[in-house]
């Protein structure tokens, strides 16, 4: 074998620091991975996509929140094919609904409808399951778009749903159009907002609203100030593959991060963590927690980590001088570890039956690359020691929902110029929005947003944990179907139970919530539900919980446009995300 050759396989030397990064990656625990119970109900489908609305929010929650097909009732298509996707009311989410559910009660019945999608939301492969809920919400966008064209959309999503739409709205503001002017998924122009709650492929140094004439202060069009500062949230997301601005979204995206939430402020210079991160985004998160490392949850973790290994070392047999390049192993492993990484070809390595001078020359640049290994090492984990020391999990995921994860519904800061948490304010701007939906109006960059639209944001969330009561209610139908559905209330649903909005079907029955005081879940949530509920708890990952709702009190929120007091129960103890 040429000493070149052996030289360019075993790479010795440079890789002092592969194997101990590595074998780190076998007590991977994902920052975003949350549980919760998942609702049952009747298998039944219900709404279909030819019920237009002047505008859809298209919702995507996290792991163990999102509809189960068989479980709960979903959308069906134009031709009756059940859709990945469930009409907000027939799926809840603890989290999502305050954001999601708000327009409902400030435009006309049948205006605006909010859906949540339909995939895995699991940590048995985060990757695998991202990408489900990618082409599911595509699915779905595209089969509403065909049945209704003039239907905008918003897409809201929090935790693991926050990456899937990221990913989308990328996708969908980076096409381009064929040569009829259309679209592979949706027309850009009509998605007129995105919220991304814990947004894992923020770039740091950004702003909540990328792209904006304001990046600091609010989206275009909707001239409510979000804060009166200007200082990001330090870090990044903790997925960087899936960094880049949104093309024609520029501008209508909403990307909050709480600073602590190691999901989207990642400190820089930890690149073990970012490595362990990848490797995690493989695996069987979710055997590897419940199981610990047995057997089966040892090969699985040995044949990820084997990979890695081997698309390194093809990584850097396809570059004949990597020797002497500035690149370290590590910065090989993070790139071939990332999910997305599509190897080069190969370069192979000429024969010959004896050691040549420009062989050997790999061995001069042997101190100089030990040297680079050791300083890049200790200088891109700066920061990782103190993140470990700082118990990042519990950071994050603090029991009883206390870590930075959940901060998006109680963030608000008057004093430091935030008068509205991030939920309230996406809520606000979704009012907006649907309110200019409903007017058949384009975005106004000049609006102003009126004390309406926080009354109906307030209204919002406090009757979400309402007790329901059926009413029958009359609206025109836009529908070219003929079929009759009816809204029921959750039965043994663990999670909050949201207004859900008006159907456009003229005998459609829904459930309209009696405004009532909420209270925030806590650690425990009932499998069995009251006839006359007054409270909600929230899901959590126990088996067998028990309800012990507490109450709390939200304080008077002032804001340049209106000042209302409302009593709302925060949910810091959901279970949900991921």
């Amino acid at each position: 074998m040429a000493f070149r050759e052996f030289i360019a396989r075993h790479r010795i030397a440079s890789a002092v620091a592969g194997p101990a990064v590595l074998g780190v990656a076998a007590v991977v625990a994902s920052s975003w991975a949350l549980t919760s119970t998942p609702q049952t109900r009747d298998t039944q489908l219900t709404t279909s996509v030819t019920e237009c609305h002047d505008m859809v929010t298209i919702s995507v929650a996290g792991r163990g929140d999102t509809p189960v097909a068989g479980t709960t009732k979903l959308l069906v298509g134009a031709n009756g094919e059940e859709l990945p996707a469930a009409l907000s009311g027939d799926h809840s989410s603890e989290w999502v609904d305050p954001v999601v559910n708000a327009p409902a009660g400030a435009v006309d019945p049948g205006s605006y409808a909010a859906v949540y999608i339909a995939y895995p939301a699991n940590m048995a492969s985060y990757e695998d399951a991202v990408n489900t809920g990618v082409a599911n919400t595509e699915q779905v966008m595209q089969e509403i778009t065909r049945a209704c064209p003039d239907t905008k959309f918003s897409i809201v999503g929090y935790s693991e749903g926050a990456d899937v739409v990221r990913r989308v709205a990328m996708q969908i503001g980076h096409q381009e159009a064929d040569k009829d002017g259309g679209y592979g998924i949706v027309d850009p122009g009509d998605v007129v907002g995105v919220v991304i709650l814990a947004d894992a492929g923020r770039s740091a140094g950004e702003g909540p609203f990328p792209g904006a004439k304001d990046p600091f202060g609010n989206p275009d069009g909707f001239d409510q100030q979000y804060q009166n500062g200007t200082k990001p949230a330090p870090g990044s997301g903790a997925v960087p593959g899936t960094r880049g601005d949104f093309g024609a979204l520029n501008g209508k995206i909403a990307s909050f991060c709480s600073e602590g939430d190691l999901t989207c402020a990642a400190p820089e210079n930890i690149s073990l963590l970012q490595l362990v991160a990848n490797v995690g985004r493989q695996l069987n998160v979710d055997a590897l927690e419940r199981e610990g490392l047995t057997p089966a949850t040892g090969q699985d973790v040995a044949v990820v980590l084997g990979q890695i290994a081997l698309a390194a070392f093809a990584d850097i047999q396809s570059q004949p001088n990597w020797m002497q390049s500035d690149e370290t192993f590590l910065q090989v492993l993070l790139k071939v570890s990332d999910p997305a990484y599509k190897p080069g070809a190969p370069k192979a390595p000429a024969k010959a039956d004896s050691i040549s001078t420009n062989q050997m020359s790999p061995l001069a640049y042997l101190p100089q690359k030990v040297l680079n290994e050791i300083i890049g090492l200790i200088v891109t984990n700066q920061n990782t020691i103190p993140v470990v020391m700082s118990d990042p999990y519990q950071l994050t995921l603090g029991p009883n929902h206390t870590g930075h994860h959940f901060d998006y519904w109680r963030d608000a800061s008057a004093a430091d110029g935030k008068p509205l948490t991030s939920a309230e304010y996406a809520a606000a701007w979704l009012t907006h929005l649907a309110k200019q939906a409903q007017a058949g109006q384009p975005v106004d960059t000049t609006a102003k947003p009126q004390a309406a639209d926080l009354d109906a944001v307030y209204k919002a969330v406090a009757v979400t944990s309402a007790a329901p009561t059926t009413e029958p209610t009359k609206t025109p139908s836009t529908s070219t179907s003929t079929s009759t559905s009816t809204s029921t209330s959750p039965s043994a649903s663990a999670t909050t139970t949201p207004a859900a909005p008006a159907k456009t079907d003229v005998s459609s029955t829904t459930t309209t919530p009696a405004p009532t005081t909420s209270a925030p879940p806590s650690e425990t949530a009932s499998t069995t539900t009251p006839p006359a509920p007054t409270s909600v708890a929230a899901p959590v990952e126990t088996t067998k919980p028990t309800t012990t709702p507490t109450e709390t009190t939200k304080p008077t929120t002032t804001t340049e446009s209106a000042v209302v007091t409302t009593t709302t129960g925060a949910p810091l103890a959901a279970g949900t995300g991921g």
